[in-house]
């Protein structure tokens, strides 16, 4: 699945043909950003307003039907859901906040809280490891922020790049992170603890 901003779509790939098909179209959306994917198919998708620093919260369901969860909200940008699926996070680039938000059976929305908020620099793209640790782009800052499910920051993993937009795990174990760095146009790779849950889901 990419998020196609520019056409209000979500996009679907075949990894078989490379075919490219439009899953979902829907023109409230302002250019949804980042996505998240549950294991049953159930699509989660940041959409930020960047000239007005706004953003809206969207769920898609695996026929495609595409549900506004919550607007108003600051920039949203990365966006993951923890490895039990109870967990929706949702970062605000330029406010700089991370909200957690409890997940029913039916990936429905409650309970949003602040997970935790930073003081400098913006946040993008982030992912989960196995154990429910955020991996967060600190953009500017070149770092990854590794925090903890309570909120707590654990680490901050140093880049050679400043702007670090979106990660992902891979490798044969699941532990090489990838992470896309726009000032360089390349993308750097560190081993983490453990794998990620997004590898995990393709094992």
């Amino acid at each position: 699945m990419i998020a196609d901003h520019t056409g209000h779509n979500i996009l679907k790939v075949d990894i078989a043909t490379r075919q490219i098909s439009v899953f979902v179209h829907e023109p409230a959306m302002n250019q949804p950003n980042d996505l998240a994917i549950t294991s049953n198919g159930v699509i989660f998708a940041s959409d930020p307003n960047w000239k007005d620093s706004t953003g809206q919260l969207w769920r898609i369901d695996a026929s495609g039907k595409a549900d506004l969860l919550e607007a108003n909200m600051g920039t949203t940008n990365g966006i993951e859901v923890s490895p039990d699926e109870k967990t929706l996070y949702v970062n605000e680039t330029r406010q700089r906040r991370i909200w957690a938000y409890d997940l029913s059976v039916d990936f429905l929305i409650s309970n949003k809280r602040l997970l935790i908020e930073f003081p400098d620099f913006g946040l993008d793209g982030m992912r989960c490891d196995i154990a429910g640790n955020l991996y967060v782009t600190r953009h500017g800052k070149g770092r990854i922020a590794k925090i903890s499910p309570s909120g707590e920051l654990l680490v901050e993993v140093p880049l050679l790049g400043k702007d670090c937009t979106n990660l992902t795990f891979g490798g044969i174990d699941g532990r090489s992170c990838f992470v896309t760095i726009a000032d360089a146009g390349n993308i750097e790779i560190f081993q983490a603890d453990l794998p990620g849950r997004c590898w995990q889901l393709l094992q």
